[in-house]
Parts: C-alpha cells; sequence; structure tokens
C-alpha cells in the first residue's frame, strides 16, 4: 500500500519510524530486535535507510596501496523484503544516488518492484567521510530531482535503454526529504523551497522533514510551502536526544539549531542517563503538539536504537 494512501486513509496521526541496517556481519535478527517492541504502535510503513559505498586502502604484497570499494551497511533491499513478509507492514527503502550508475539504480528499482515494494524515499544522500563535498558516481545520478525524475519515468513506463508499454511500467509512490531550517548547501531557503518544488512537479507525493526539535520550523515550513503550491503531505521527521555529545554533534552533522532550553537542560544533566530522560521528555511533548497541529504522520529516527522511540510513543500513542 502507498504512503500516500496510508495517510488519506487515516482518522489520526500516525507513527513510523526509520531503521539503519545492521553493520556488515550481523544478521537478520538485529533488525527483528529493533522492530519488534515498535510494533505496539502499528506503524503503517516503516522506512530502511540506503548507506552509499566507501573506500578503504589495503596493501599488496608489492607494497602499493589498492583503493577497495565496501559497504558498511549492506542488505536494504533484503531487508525491507523480510519486514513486509514477517509483519506485513509496507517498507519504504531509500533511493540515493551515490555509490550506484543509472543502470544498476534500474534494475534495483526492477527488483523492489518485482518484490511488491510500492513506495521509495529519493535522497541524494550523503558524501564519503573523506570528501568534503558530494562527488556523484561515473554513470550516475548527480542530484536526487535526477533520481526523481528517473522513477518517475519507470512509473510512466519509459526506461532507459527502452520504452515498455505504460501498463507493464512501475507505480511508486515517491517521497523526498524536505529541510524546515534549509538544506545546508542552498543558498537561501527561497531557493531550497523552488527545488522542493521542482520535485513535486517531478511527481513526489509526500515530504519527510529532516530532524527539528523547535516546532516553529516546522510550522513555518509547511506553511511556507503551501504559499509556494507545495501541498502534499510533510511528515515530521524527529530524533530524541541520547547523549550528551549530540548537543555538538547534531548541529555539526546535520545543520540544525537547538533550542536554548534543549541545551541548556542537557548541560545540568549529571550524567547520560539524565541526558536521555530529557532527550525522551522534550520529544514527548514535541510530538504531543505535532499531533494537536494536525501532522499525519510522526516519523522517528531510532539509529538503530529502538527504546527511547518507545518510551515516546508509549506516552504519545
Amino acid at each position: 500500500m502507498k504512503v500516500i494512501d496510508h495517510i488519506k486513509n487515516a482518522k489520526e496521526t500516525k507513527f513510523s519510524f526509520e531503521l539503519l541496517p545492521p553493520l556488515k556481519g550481523k544478521g537478520i535478527q538485529s533488525i527483528f530486535d529493533t522492530i519488534d517492541p515498535l510494533m505496539e504502535f502499528n506503524p503503517p510503513f516503516i522506512d530502511v535507510t540506503y548507506h552509499r559505498e566507501d573506500f578503504i586502502y589495503k596493501e599488496r604484497e608489492n607494497g602499493l596501496l589498492e583503493k577497495v570499494s565496501y559497504r558498511k551497511r549492506p542488505g536494504t533491499v533484503a531487508i525491507c523484503a523480510a519486514i513486509m513478509h514477517r509483519y506485513k507492514v509496507d517498507a519504504v527503502p531509500h533511493l540515493i544516488c551515490g555509490g550506484f550508475t543509472k543502470e544498476e539504480t534500474e534494475n534495483a528499482l526492477i527488483e523492489l518492484n518485482f518484490l511488491g515494494i510500492d513506495n521509495v524515499l529519493v535522497i541524494r544522500g550523503d558524501s564519503r567521510k573523506a570528501e568534503s563535498q558530494f562527488i556523484p558516481t561515473p554513470g550516475g545520478h548527480s542530484y536526487a530531482s535526477d533520481l526523481l525524475g528517473h522513477v518517475s519515468n519507470m512509473n510512466k513506463g519509459i526506461f532507459l535503454h527502452e520504452d515498455i508499454d505504460e501498463n507493464m511500467g512501475t507505480d511508486f509512490c515517491i517521497g523526498v526529504a524536505g529541510y524546515p531550517e534549509k538544506h545546508f548547501e542552498a543558498p537561501n531557503m527561497k531557493s531550497d523551497i523552488k527545488y522542493l518544488k521542482h520535485k513535486v512537479d517531478l511527481g513526489a507525493e509526500f515530504i519527510v522533514t529532516q530532524m527539528f526539535f523547535d516546532n516553529q520550523k516546522y510550522v513555518d515550513f509547511v506553511a511556507l510551502c503551501r504559499e509556494n503550491d507545495i501541498n502534499i503531505p510533510i511528515i515530521p521527521g524527529l530524533k530524541p536526544i541520547t547523549n550528551s555529545k549530540q548537543i555538538i554533534t547534531l548541529p555539526k552533522v546535520f545543520h540544525i539549531d537547538l533550542p536554548e532550553d534543549l541545551s541548556e537542560a542537557v548541560n545540568k544533566c549529571k550524567n547520560e542517563q539524565d541526558v536521555k530522560q530529557v532527550g525522551v521528555e522534550w520529544l514527548i511533548q514535541q510530538s504531543k503538539e505535532l499531533i494537536k497541529l494536525g501532522a499525519p504522520v510522526l516519523h522517528y529516527y531510532t539509529m538503530g536504537n529502538a527504546n527511547p522511540t518507545y518510551q515516546i510513543a508509549k506516552a504519545v500513542f
């Protein structure tokens, strides 16, 4: 079932969450251990992230270094299939530009379609750790809008190297990312909204936001979208602070602001357990307010740790 249909059919705000594939070497049970407690809150869909390849250098026998590609968190497609089979809920795989040629992207989409996966979240993806900016894969997509256009064409029966009858095309519901505090590469919010509107025109049907900790940011973002004829559902993305280091790392990595009240509360904590409790309580209040504001879904970034999200959902849903 499509995300957009889940939202249309819902009579109240729904709960969903995002998963990280386990590190290479771990089994599927680690995913089930994260999902099992959260199924109490009846998520209509679960997101599964995709991570681009990175590089390591291995020394060869002759002493020269060999550049080797590897993925730390493989298995997104398989995890989506396992989730749908075990829990009978929809899985939403992330689809990224980095690490894939256009042909590889199309093959992955054909596989997802074959598995009965109805939704994808289209994003550009992050740069590699050693790179200061995003460098596209040769023969791949450079921008999320290009990747989105690729999926939209496949929905119309237009494939890379041949046209197929429209009835044989895919039928993905496409989601995209939104940034209440502006994408860090956009020169200003007006420019960011312009590109978001372009994605909607290309076929995006729902938006999932970057995390934020001040609900006014979400309110203002939704209003700005509506003023610019972006009328698709906007799902707030939420993440609880779970350790004291995050008041520094989250703004740095995700280019977001933390409210003064939140950072001061964390700084006053005597230990990390107190920090976790502050993070959970902040998200509980934030979540309750977003429900009153009419958010269609509350989407939680678990980062591989289900417990804080469980505590929040238990108090909210």
